[in-house]
Parts: C-alpha cells; structure tokens; sequence
C-alpha cells in the first residue's frame, strides 16, 4: 500500500511505525473474512481494511476523522486478522496507533468512559463497586449486571516449599476483584509440584485497559510501576492466568522499551506454557468441555492446543467447537462500551459452545468468562479449576 505521511508526522515514531506497518498490507481482504464485526454489519469500514484505510487517512492528512473514531471503537481488537493475514500486517498495533493520534489529536471521552478508567484498574474499587452495584442492579443495564457476580475471598497459601523452580503469578486487576480463587487454586498446584510461588499485594494494572482505549501515557505509567512491582531477577518464570493481561505484559519490550521490561516480557507465560509438561487429575463430576480459547490467547499470544492437551491428559474429553476462532465479544471493555455488537456475538458463540452439550464452558480469560456466563445455560468456569 502506498503511503504519503503528512509532513508533520514523517519525523515521529508513531509516523514512521505506521507507515512501516500501512506498506505492508496489499488490500487482500483476507481479513474480512475472519472479521466478526464485518460479518455482523457488512460494512467494509467496519472490517480490518477499511479501518486500515482510515487510519491512513488520519495519518496522510494529520486530522482526526470522526469516521475513523466511530469504526475503530467498535473494533474488537481481537487480532483474528492478524492469524489471517498472508503479509504480516500487525493490526493490532495500528490500531494502537490510530486511537492514540486520535485521543492525543482530539480527546472525546464519554462519563462512562472516563468512570471506567477510574474504577476497573484498581482491585479494591472494582470489588466495592460491585458490592454497592448488587443492591440496585435491577436498575441497571444487562451489560453491567453481568459485572455482579457473588465475590469470593481467598487466602492464598504462598508459603515457601523446598523447589529450586521460583514464579510470581500474575494475579489481574479484574480477575483479582471478581475470581481470585483461580489464581489461589493454580499457587496450590504449584506448590504441590515443589515450586515457589511469589504474589505480590501491591501489584496494580498492567496498563491494557487504558493502552485499548488509545490513552497510551497513562498505559505506560502503569507499566513502569507494574514492573517496578513485579520485576526480579531471581524469578525464572512470571505465570499469566488471565490472557487479557499476559498478552499485555509480554508486550512489554516494544511498549516499555527497557532491558527489564524486555526480560519480563520474556519471561511471562500463560499458564498453559509453564503446565504443559504436568498431569492432573479431572473432577469426578466433570466429563465433557466445551472449550473457548479467548482471542487474546489464540491471536494475541499465538498459543494454540496446550489446553486441550492438559485437559485431555487429565481425562477430559474436549468437545469440537464451531468457529473456535471467532471472538465472544468480551473483548475488555467492549461489551460495555459497545452492548449491542458484543450481545450479537455473545448470543452466536454460546449457540456454537452449547451445541454439543457439555457439562462445563471452559475458557482463559475473565472477562470471557464472565460475559459467557451471562449468556450461557451451563457453567462457564476457569479451565485451571478443572485440574486437580
């Protein structure tokens, strides 16, 4: 694709990465195909290579073009494009790129979305909020309600054991708020294995939620204390439970752009890649699982199969999905941001999940979990509390 970037941006970073990335795509639309919003709307702006056509533009003219506002934000940012993609175009990135000229260029937050900036990075306000949201939910929208599930309080057993193997667990500001007794259930398989496990308390955002919505310097400040927190040498391994923020975290040698930041990043796994090699045990209640491999899992981290290879070697049986690359609609804040495209795409992936009638929807993700067991009439549950 040919690109003339504006005499303002041929000298900036963003400029010239946008123009490396804007060269590389040669207008196939392979892309669209894939697309879940393009095959929802229809609309060549509402797919990967009209949005990447509006970013051009934005970029060629040095202007914000209110159009290119309205596709981006209802870009899911699942990245199946990416997997499609015979060129190579890194999508997800430009999309970064566009959101954030357009955030710096033209700022235009709404209430809803500036409170939740203010509220899911943080733990604690996240989990108050939910206590209060439960006594007035039935006045609230079906997008929200589903944020009001029952909280759990867990203490997680991080005594030292005899290992010379030593993890910190990357614990998630949502999940750490709504589920924290995935990432307490995984520290006591871990240890059980004679493995050190290091959680940290003062751990905050990694700074994805703010990066999505095109707030690129406040998404940095979180990354550098993220890893001002969390950063040792000592540690061989920084284990991810929820693929929303490892895709994140092991971005952070591009994002951060410091030696540490390269080696956590590095070092950073799904939980899958560091249980690969291990056996469990299943629930005795438990036969059949429908699986769904979260975008950010699948796409994002270009992680395939290691799931099923454990479920299956524990004694499950996984279930075929139809169209398992296809997004929930979770997609972070999208489903709140955008409630009728996300309920869409809610409403096909659970007819393809429950089709072949499991016992269990498994996935690797919170915020697929809880947007799959609004929709769902089976239980949607963490994979890793499958494993015994």
């Amino acid at each position: 694709m040919q690109v003339q970037l504006a005499q303002e941006l041929i000298a900036t970073s963003a400029g010239t990465r946008a123009e490396e990335i804007l060269r590389r795509c040669v207008h196939c639309g392979f892309c669209n195909a894939t697309c879940p919003t393009f095959n929802l709307l229809g609309d060549e702006l509402d797919g990967p290579r009209g949005r990447i056509y509006l970013i051009k533009g934005m970029f060629e003219t040095n202007e914000v073009d209110e159009a290119a506002r309205h596709h981006l934000d209802r870009c899911l940012t699942c990245r199946n494009c990416e997997t499609t993609c015979p060129s190579g175009v890194e999508y997800g990135e430009l999309v970064e790129l566009g959101r954030n000229f357009i955030e710096e260029s033209k700022p235009q937050s709404s209430l809803f979305e500036t409170f939740l900036l203010l509220i899911v990075p943080h733990f604690r306000r996240l989990r108050w909020l939910v206590r209060v949201g439960r006594l007035f939910q039935w006045i609230l929208a079906p997008s929200l309600r589903r944020l009001l599930q029952p909280l759990k309080s867990v203490v997680l057993n991080v005594e030292p054991v005899l290992g010379e193997t030593k993890v910190t667990l990357l614990q998630g500001c949502v999940q750490r708020a709504m589920t924290p007794d995935v990432v307490a259930h995984l520290a006591d398989l871990l240890r059980k294995q004679g493995i050190q496990v290091i959680v940290h308390d003062d751990e905050i955002c990694c700074g994805g939620l703010h990066l999505h919505m095109g707030r690129e310097e406040a998404a940095k400040q979180f990354m550098t204390t993220y890893l001002e927190t969390l950063y040792d040498e000592e540690v061989d391994a920084y284990i991810s439970t929820a693929s929303g923020c490892g895709v994140t975290v092991k971005d952070y040698g591009r994002l951060v752009g410091e030696s540490r930041a390269e080696q956590l990043a590095a070092r950073t796994l799904d939980a899958s890649e560091f249980l690969s090699d291990f056996s469990f045990k299943p629930h005795p209640n438990v036969k059949r699982v429908a699986l769904h491999n979260p975008c950010t899992l699948q796409h994002g981290q270009r992680v395939h199969g290691l799931i099923e290879q454990i479920l299956e070697r524990a004694g499950y049986e996984i279930l075929p999905v139809r169209d398992s690359h296809l997004c929930c609609g979770s997609a972070g804040s999208y489903s709140l941001l955008q409630p009728a495209l996300s309920e869409q795409l809610l409403q096909r992936k659970v007819a393809a999940l429950e089709e072949t009638a499991p016992d269990v929807i498994a996935t690797s993700n919170i915020g697929c979990q809880l947007h799959l067991a609004a929709g769902a009439n089976v239980r949607v549950v963490h994979w890793l509390t499958l494993l015994n």
